[in-house]
C-alpha cells in the first residue's frame, strides 16, 4: 500500500482523482494531512460506515 504522503502528493499533482480513506485508517491519513502547508483544499466526502473519500480543491477558498 503506498503512503498517504505519496497518496496526497499524487492528489495534489492530478496524478490521482480522490483518495479514499477507510474509517480504520483515518488516523493515518490525518497524520499525514495535517503536516500539509495546503491542507484546506483537500475535501472530505462522507461516505458509508464512516469511509471518507477526499479530492482536490483549490476553489473551496
Amino acid at each position: 500500500m503506498e503512503s498517504y504522503e505519496q497518496q496526497i502528493k499524487d492528489l495534489r499533482d492530478g496524478k490521482i482523482d480522490k483518495i479514499e480513506v477507510k474509517h480504520d485508517n483515518f488516523f493515518l491519513w490525518r497524520e499525514a494531512w495535517i503536516k500539509q502547508e495546503d491542507k484546506k483544499f483537500f475535501r472530505g466526502i462522507a461516505g458509508l460506515k464512516g469511509n471518507v473519500t477526499y479530492v482536490y480543491d483549490t476553489s473551496v477558498i
